[in-house]
């Protein structure tokens, strides 16, 4: 059933990528039919993104969140959240590497992404200053992993440097894997690898932009002067 759910699924996707010319008064009528056939192929993939979240046939939900900074992607599997993607990044790149790596049943459920959308939401206000979401790790492993569990633990407010978070991951010297580790989080903010800095406090990378970085060191107030 879940093969054929993908089959369907696929053939929704490729009558929606056709997309439809904006609308126009002087419109043939093969425009107008490619129209309705889009416009029906949204409907039934509406119908189908409903009955694949009520059965718990995806593997993968995904929705926008809105931001300071523009629209993020959330994807999570049954574990939690498995990817925040920036405003920059390729909605359709994203969603096929997730395919690739995690299961092609993916599917665009809101429902399902609600708390994290909302605790998002939060910190962004200022009302929040840790997360309560259960995470999926799957796309982090080996070192990576021992890093950013490292990085989970820094809190609000505080910052570590690269040097200190490999420490923390078991191997001192790796401070410039560390740093490879936390360029490639799949789940920055909540994942706060914005908390480390390069040593005297200098921001260093980070994977959302150097601006974005002090964005969010400014609304957690954990910039030294000069910073």
């Amino acid at each position: 059933m879940t093969d054929r759910l993908t089959t369907e699924t696929k053939a929704i996707e490729s009558a929606l990528r056709r997309g439809a010319a904006p609308g126009r008064a002087d419109r043939s009528d093969g425009e107008i039919a490619r129209t309705a056939s889009d416009r029906g192929a949204a409907n039934a993939a509406g119908r189908l993104t409903r009955r694949i979240t009520a059965e718990g046939l995806a593997d993968v939900s995904y929705a926008p969140a809105e931001s300071p900074f523009g629209p993020l992607l959330l994807a999570a599997t049954k574990r939690g959240l498995v990817r925040l993607a920036f405003p920059e990044e390729d909605i359709d790149s994203v969603l096929e590497s997730l395919a690739q790596l995690l299961s092609p049943r993916i599917v665009e459920a809101s429902d399902s992404l609600d708390p994290a959308r909302r605790e998002l939401e939060e910190y962004f206000s200022g009302r929040r200053r840790t997360f309560g979401l259960e995470l999926d790790w799957t796309l982090i492993g080996g070192f990576g992993r021992r890093v950013l569990r490292a990085t989970s633990e820094i809190p609000y407010g505080g910052v570590l440097s690269y040097a200190e978070v490999a420490a923390d991951a078991g191997s001192p010297r790796a401070w410039r894997a560390a740093g490879n580790a936390l360029g490639a989080n799949p789940i920055p903010i909540v994942i706060p690898c914005h908390r480390v800095l390069r040593s005297g406090g200098v921001l260093g990378n980070y994977g959302g932009g150097p601006a974005r970085k002090r964005w969010l060191l400014e609304l957690e107030g954990a910039l030294r002067d000069g910073g």
